[in-house]
């Protein structure tokens, strides 16, 4: 199966092609989402990480409970997994290695790797250790007999590195020499910005909406040439900010209108019942 998985994942990602790959954070927001059409999902560190009540940090998330939260989801739903695994969860290119081969054994059929080293007085690594750490996430996943889609990411512009355009190319490309299949600059809400990154990048690019700023949408990602989006943590977080409406709703007007966006027991027990059915 993760073959097949895997085959299509890097079927979406071929030229002229653009998709919304949706980020999960536990098995039921996953199959929810491969019900409603998706083709592909992602995990979300930071939506897994709220499922903990921890912060959106790699340091806060350890690198087990993300496995483990991957493999749950991965054995939930028959699309494509790619795995938000922050930086490989390790600095020293051997360790990316053996992480890498971990994820593989989720079930995922892609994942990420930044070049944010988690101190935001040093926010990146040099370029050469990064790329150097990307070619050691390609080299995990070069012996498969399926294809494995890796993605690179350069946080210059989330971190708000001094030239955050010119050192997000100049990273990318080298990362996808390195052996990345899908490069991506977060933060980046520009549809300008996005169109020039499109033109300057050597590999699809991937975009992430749902953050703050001017709204975009899917048909202006296309006709730019964007290959694919994601939505990072947005969907956790605007599920945990139901739950906060409707308890200032319970607390405060002593009404319960929030039940009105439920999904019904019995349709989830029937959509659910069909995961049971995948563990037996």
């Amino acid at each position: 199966m993760s073959k097949d998985k895997a085959i299509r994942f890097q079927q979406l990602h071929r030229e002229d092609n653009c998709f919304i790959m949706a980020n999960a954070w536990d098995a039921g927001s996953a199959v929810l989402l491969a019900q409603a059409g998706f083709e592909a999902l992602g995990t979300t560190s930071a939506g897994i990480a709220y499922s903990h009540a921890l912060p959106d940090a790699a340091a806060a998330l350890g690198f087990e409970q993300a496995l483990q939260a991957t493999a749950e989801i991965a054995a939930a739903v028959d699309i494509p997994l790619s795995m938000d695994s922050e930086n490989l969860y390790a600095h020293d290119p051997q360790q990316v290695y053996d992480n890498m081969r971990r994820i593989v054994e989720t079930g995922a059929v892609g994942a990420s790797i930044e070049d944010y080293r988690g101190d935001p007085a040093n926010p990146f690594y040099d370029i050469e250790l990064a790329t150097e750490r990307v070619a050691a996430a390609t080299e995990a996943i070069n012996d498969l007999d399926y294809p494995f889609v890796l993605t690179a990411r350069s946080e210059c512009f989330l971190y708000r590195h001094p030239d955050p355009f010119a050192q997000s190319v100049r990273r990318l490309n080298r990362y996808r020499e390195a052996g990345a299949d899908c490069l991506y600059a977060p933060g980046v809400r520009d549809i300008g910005v996005i169109s020039e990154l499109v033109a300057a990048l050597d590999g699809p690019l991937n975009v992430v909406m749902g953050l703050s700023g001017a709204p975009l949408t899917l048909a202006q990602l296309r006709a730019v040439g964007v290959t694919r989006v994601s939505i990072g943590g947005s969907l956790a977080r605007a599920a945990l900010g139901l739950v906060r409406r409707a308890a200032r709703e319970m607390l405060e007007q002593g009404s319960f209108a929030f039940a009105g966006e439920q999904v019904a027991d019995a349709e989830l027990c029937e959509l659910f019942s069909i995961n049971a059915d995948r563990k037996n």
